[in-house]
Formats: C-alpha cells, structure tokens, sequence
C-alpha cells in the first residue's frame, strides 16, 4: 500500500482530523489503465492500495477457484475430518455446541445443515448468555452425551475451555473449530483446528468460525469422496451454503482479503438468490434492498439475529437460519425484528450511562476505557463498547455488574490488540475468564479487581493515549462533480465487498457550495443535501448523524466553497438507481 504523501492539517477539518493522500506512482496507475482497461479512478484507487496489475484481476473477480487454499494447510484439519467422515459413515449422532453471536450461529447452522443432509442427527446447543455465559459448559455437554451424541462439536468456542470437554471423555469425542486466541492448546479433544493458536501456520487466521467450518466441510467432503461415500448418493454442494460464510465474516469484522473476499463476494451472489427461507423472511421484514451487500449484513440481518442471544432466546437465530418452513421463518423473523427494537432501547439506556463515564475517562487521559455499572444489561455491553470505541478512538471495555461479578465485552481500534492484552490480564490473575481476538475480546472478572484491571490495560495497551480524538481519514482520489455519474458509481462497485482492510473508497470533492441542506429522519440528525461546483454541476448528497456537530453546523449555515470528503455510491429508490455522495468531513482548503 502507498505511504499517504500529503496531509491537510487538522484544524482546517470540520470534524477535527488530518486527512492523508494516497498517492500511487504513476506507472502503476498507467498500468493498471492500459494492462485491465480500467477507468483513471478506479486504477488510482487500486494502486493505492498497493494492488497491481498481476493481482487486480483476481481482487476484481475474487473466487474460491482462485483463493481457496488446501484445508490441509491447518494443522489438525485432517484428523478432524476423519473424525467426521467416521460419524457420518457410522450415523453417529452430532452434539453441535455453537456460540450466541451471528458467527456461532451460521458456524452451527452450516456444520449441522450438511450432516443432517449426510444422514447423521444432530443435537444442538447455544448457550444463553445470562445463566451459562460463554463457551461449554458441563450440563450442556452432559445433556448432550445423555440424548445420544457419541461426538460433539465446539465451534466458534472451545479453545479455552479444555477442563470443562474433558469431562467428555470416555463418553464422546470432541472436535473444536474456533479462531479465538488462546495460551495454550487444549489436550482434551480429538482434533482442534484453530489458525490463531501454535502450532498452525497456515496463515488462515483471519477466518472466522463459520469460515473455517466451511473448509472442515470441504475436507469432509473430500473424505467422504474417496472413501466411496458419493458413487451412488448426490454429493452436496458447498456453494449453496456461502451466504452464512458471507453473513458471518462481515458481523465477525473479519478482513476482507484474500479468501474472506472470495467468501463474502460469492456469499451475496447465493444470498440475492433468496433460497434460504430465514434470511429471505428476515431481509423482508428488515426492508433490506436488494441486492444484499455488505452493509446488508452488518446493519440489517447481523443485529437482528444477535438479539435473540443478547437479551431473549439465545437459538432464535439459529432456529431462523436452519428453517426450512416460510411460514415458520417468517415467524421468527418478526420475532427477531421485535426483540432487536427492544435491545436498541435496552442498548440506549445503557449507552448514555457509559458516555458520560467515558467521556470523564478520556479527559483523564487514559489509554483504555473502562467503564461498568449495575443494571446494565450483559447483552448489549459488546455493542456500547463498540460506539465507546468509536466515539473516542480508543479502545473500550464495558461491564455489566451482578452479585460483586464484572461481566464484559471489548472492541478496539486497528493495529491495537486487545484480544491479545485480555488474555495477559487473565495470566496475570486480573480475569476469571476472557478471550478474543485483536479487535474485540470478552471477559469476567471480580468487581474489586477492575482497578487493577483497568490499570493492566492503559499499560498493555499505552499506545492508544497517542491517538487523535478522530482516526485520521485516508482520501483515496478526486472526484469531480461532471464525473460524478452512475458510469463512476457502477465503476466504484467493483471494488466490494467492503469491510475491514478493504473500505469503502473516500474520494474529495473539491470546491463545492452548499445549495440545500435539510434535516431528514426521525431525529432531524441526518442531513440531505444538494451540493454544486463552480460550473453549476450538482451532486445529491447526504451527512448521516451530522447535526449538533461542528460539520452539520456548516452545512446548514451552507458555509462554503469546501472540499468534501465522502463515498460515492449508487442507491435503488422505488426501482430506481440514484447516486448520492454520504459526506464524512469537509475542509476550507484543498489539496495542492
């Protein structure tokens, strides 16, 4: 990726950050113009990003032909699909013990669905998060064992929990397929494949659960072909099942590079098809467009389906995944869409507690927030600790407090590992349990033990006091207002999926005047507008959640002439394609 080459200094930015260039050499522009025919735009963009004209096709066109690895590469892979193989051959039956979030629930839903489908029955389980908390647990497991299950199968949990899937043994057979990170491996189970925990090098550790289910299906099938299993009976199609990999590894914030993309790009071609009744129902009744994207599955299905593990039922959203019924699905979607608007109130109330107890931790100066309080519920610690993070740019812990016990959830920012500082306060005694992964991590310690905690993580984690009050905006290209047309948008387009180590493009818009501005929504915080350069060209645009700030103000005064920073896009309205440009900050000057 090209080093940003220029930066407009912070107090010329509405929203108070720097904002850096990227600026490709030229002949990896002109490379990518004349070796892929593509548009000055779109190769500037790419080449900023370090993407060549050798590795473009395959970015622009990402499939499992191209990315998919060997499951062999991770270690433990075959053994584990051996052992599966053998519970198919035999028709064991399955005990599936998944996790509460979208990503334990499409891991259990995939891995269940296809050794049904194979002829095995399956026994499911997810844990609810008040009374059993993360991870397996002994009476689940025993209950398990107690209605037939010979093997049982941890995913997206497990790594941890290896005095707990001892007590299997001689019952059942364990497996685990888990990404979290851990000290050490269990010794306990028959087979873990988990790519973030020695001796794995597969480089694989950026697949979530359900990604990595898909690759033990893969090498099951596999399996199962050579042993003969196929020559009479259909053989499975593992394409059909990518949307719950696409679902799970957008909701998961895995980076979408490499096999991730190939996973989420054709995971939405198989979601647009509609052929998994939950996710259709749930898509209706979310109102979602279509076709789905990225945004899809992060804003409109994800929540939904973690609301019943956050403060309802914790299976509603495996229920509704594993559904084959529409009138049952459409039913739970309702279901789900109801308890979703009950957590955001839930979530709200929490929320403007934990705000203020940040904003007087930031001011403070401390690196790491941390913030707890009895009351708040545990199910909706993950997503405030989310908008903790996102409103301070630092990395932020928030705990529900019962009974002198600290339940929570961490998010971080990029390039700062908290999964990796939660697991050295739990060597270090400060934490009965916790894990996770870089960008999110939970845990439950003592109440009296959270200073010393808190303390723990400012050390581990002191970078962070460095960090600005905004993240600093990474500008991609110019966008002028005559190039502002469906072409560019549809162009733009090819570069999704977005998320994680691939956003969205932020382009500039240099020079243009505030014609309109209106406040749209319910709350009057969103901002419509109607933007034009100097020759007249006018762009329709957008500033979600801009009003109160010191850009929203601007905006409505019509302060201008400004250069725009945002993403260009296309819209369905009522069937129709429109363009609009979703405003992220705006500056009196411009580039040079």
């Amino acid at each position: 990726m090209a080093a940003p080459s220029l930066t407009v200094a912070a107090r010329h930015s509405l929203a108070g950050r720097v904002w850096h260039w990227r600026d490709p050499p030229a002949d990896a522009v002109s490379g990518l113009m004349r070796g892929l025919a593509l548009p000055e735009l779109l190769a500037r963009i790419l080449a900023g990003r370090g993407i060549t004209a050798e590795t473009a096709p395959v970015f622009l066109d990402p499939t499992l032909r191209a990315l998919l690895p060997d499951p062999a590469r991770l270690a433990g892979m075959e053994t584990l699909a051996a052992r599966l193989a053998r519970a198919v051959r035999t028709r064991e039956t399955v005990g599936i013990f998944g996790d509460y979030d979208v990503d334990g629930a499409c891991a259990t839903a995939l891995l269940a669905g296809l050794l049904r489908r194979l002829g095995c029955p399956v026994i499911t389980h997810v844990p609810d998060r008040m009374t059993e908390g993360y991870g397996p647990n002994a009476p689940a497991l025993a209950a398990m064992v107690g209605n037939g299950a010979t093997l049982v199968v941890c995913v997206d949990c497990g790594t941890t929990a290896d005095a707990v899937l001892a007590t299997l043994a001689p019952r059942a057979d364990c497996l685990v397929l888990d990404h979290h990170l851990a000290p050490i491996r269990p010794a306990s189970v028959a087979a873990i494949v988990n790519p973030n925990i020695p001796p794995d090098t597969s480089g694989l550790g950026d697949l979530c659960a359900t990604g990595l289910v898909f690759m033990a299906l893969v090498a099951l099938l596999r399996a199962l072909r050579a042993a003969g299993q196929f020559a009479t009976l259909p053989e499975p199609d593992l394409r059909a099942e990518l949307d719950l990999v696409a679902l799970a590894t957008v909701c998961d914030m895995m980076k979408l590079t490499g096999l991730n993309r190939a996973f989420v790009a054709q995971g939405l071609k198989v979601m647009a098809a509609n052929r998994r009744p939950g996710l259709a129902a749930l898509l209706r009744v979310a109102q979602a467009s279509l076709p789905p994207g990225t945004s899809t599955c992060g804003f409109a299905l994800g929540p939904r389906i973690n609301a019943g593990g956050r403060i309802a039922a914790p299976d509603l959203g495996l229920k509704l995944l594993l559904s084959q019924d529409q009138a049952e699905a459409e039913g739970l979607a309702n279901l789900l869409d109801s308890i979703n608007r009950k957590r955001q109130t839930v979530e709200a109330e929490v929320q403007n507690q934990a705000m203020a107890a940040a904003r007087a931790q930031y001011a403070a100066g401390h690196p790491v927030l941390l913030v707890a309080g009895p009351q708040w519920h545990p199910g909706v610690v993950g997503i405030v600790a989310g908008r903790l993070k996102d409103a301070f740019n630092r990395p932020a812990c928030v705990a529900a407090l019962a009974d002198g016990i600290a339940r929570g959830s961490g998010r971080s920012v990029s390039g700062l590992d908290l999964g990796a500082a939660i697991l050295a306060a739990r060597a270090a005694g400060l934490l009965d349990h916790g894990g996770g992964h870089a960008m999110a991590c939970g845990f439950a310690t003592a109440e009296a033990r959270l200073p010393a905690l808190h303390a723990f993580l400012n050390q581990a984690l002191a970078a962070a006091a460095s960090l600005p009050a905004q993240p600093d905006l990474i500008v991609d290209a110019t966008l002028h207002a005559a190039a502002a047309t469906p072409e560019t948008a549809s162009a733009l387009g090819r570069l999704a999926p977005f998320g994680a180590s691939n956003p969205e493009p932020v382009l500039a818009m240099p020079r243009m005047t505030v014609n309109y501005a209106q406040p749209v929504g319910r709350d009057g915080a969103t901002l419509r507008l109607s933007l034009s350069d100097e020759t007249g060209a006018r762009v329709p645009a957008i500033a979600f959640r801009a009003r109160g700030s010191a850009l929203g103000e601007a905006l409505l005064r019509r302060d201008g002439p400004l250069t725009f920073a945002g993403q260009f896009r296309a819209e369905t309205y009522q069937g129709q394609m429109k363009t609009i440009f979703s405003v992220i900050d705006a500056t009196p000057g411009e580039r040079a």
